[in-house]
């Protein structure tokens, strides 16, 4: 049995990193388990809003993402269906203006910011199941190295964040505290050379898409639709022509044929949202773990941020485990779900694409709302 830790983190990007590096910036004894190698991508719409732009800019790592050329965001494009919306991104909680990321950029740079404030980071490991009491406390978990061995890791308190599929939540048997039933599918891909006005969101006939400027002078652009009918379109003229098919809705079609593609295409099945219970005796859940909403959202990293840091709070209110610490994180969930549930509840809706466009407005006003929110909660964090 190896040394214990505070805390053992299941997954090590953004959630799982940003939770790290918080609780080692504390001082706790951190070990961060990642299956996948440092710097690697993965699949996102990339796009912060302004509490995950905040969020990076009070722990330091803003600059960083700037000067690694990253665009600054000022403007926001509506498109419903042929009319289109500007929206400027006014100075506002000491942002002025937004970033989309590469994953390749924001998981390293939380990655470098968590090690150097002592949280120690295992690559290319598979967490395989958890140490758990006689009466179900969890307090470890079982590590596969890369060459087929397995120890144990022991800590006062198991965090999964490790995705969708987490085996955290798998293994404590995580209640569902709500079941989506509506899920869009999307195909992803980066496209050279593409004219933007800053983050550019398309709604039409049951189709949907978004093209957000990134790093290296790259675009990512996704097109969405119910499951069934991207399923059928990817399936009878492949994910680059289902692209151009739904992106010719509007005038993104055209500019599509004059840019460059950059690497492939990648098409993400629809999944429903949820929200899992997320703590119990010796464990918690941060992102997409124990609470994922449909991408159209475009607020995962975001929310990925805020959870991270609502999470490390209630941690270190309570660093032992115990009574305290339970409830402590009773609270981190109460503030989550009050956060949550409008989220989930609109990106239901946007997810079931059963919506004329005079309901798409209204919807993206309330999850307007929600984000407004959301920044009132991590500014208020902030003057404490």
């Amino acid at each position: 049995m190896s040394t214990a830790w505070d805390v053992v983190v299941v997954g090590g990007r953004a959630a799982g990193a940003s939770t790290a590096m918080l609780l080692a910036r504390a001082g706790l004894r951190v070990l961060c388990l990642e299956r996948t190698r440092l710097g690697s991508d993965t699949l996102s719409t990339h796009a912060l809003m302004r509490g995950g732009a905040l969020q990076l800019a009070k722990w330091g790592l803003l600059d960083a993402v700037i000067d690694a050329g990253t665009p600054a965001i000022r403007h926001t494009l509506f498109h419903y269906g042929a009319d289109s919306v500007p929206v400027p991104i006014r100075p506002a909680a000491g942002v002025d203006a937004l970033y989309a990321p590469r994953r390749t950029l924001i998981d390293r740079l939380l990655v470098e910011a968590a090690t150097a404030a002592g949280a120690h980071f295992r690559f290319g490991c598979s967490v395989v199941g958890l140490e758990q009491s006689q009466q179900g406390h969890v307090t470890g978990v079982f590590v596969r190295s890369r060459d087929g061995s397995v120890l144990a890791e022991r800590a006062g308190l198991v965090i999964g964040a490790d995705g969708r599929h987490s085996l955290v939540a798998q293994a404590v048997g995580a209640a569902s505290l709500f079941d989506g039933r509506s899920a869009s599918a999307f195909v992803y891909g980066y496209f050279q050379g593409l004219p933007v006005a800053g983050y550019e969101w398309f709604y039409g006939s049951r189709v949907s898409a978004g093209a957000i400027p990134t790093n290296d002078g790259l675009s990512c652009v996704f097109v969405g639709a119910p499951p069934t009918r991207l399923a059928s379109l990817v399936h009878d003229c492949g994910p680059g022509n289902a692209v151009r098919v739904i992106a010719g809705e509007w005038a993104l079609g055209d500019r599509l044929d004059r840019a460059e593609p950059v690497g492939g295409l990648r098409y993400m099945r629809g999944m429903a949202g949820y929200l899992r219970r997320s703590s119990g005796p010796g464990w918690a859940l941060v992102g997409d773990a124990g609470f994922w909403k449909d991408p159209m959202s475009t607020h995962g990293m975001t929310d990925a941020f805020r959870d991270a840091e609502q999470l490390a709070r209630a941690v270190l209110a309570a660093p032992e485990p115990g009574p305290a610490q339970r409830e402590s994180l009773v609270e981190y969930q109460s503030v989550r779900d009050t956060l949550a549930l409008p989220l989930l509840d609109v990106t239901e809706r946007l997810a079931s694409y059963d919506w004329e466009i005079t309901e798409v407005r209204q919807l993206l006003m309330r999850l307007a709302s929600v984000m407004a929110e959301e920044l009132e909660l991590l500014s208020a964090a902030e003057a404490t």
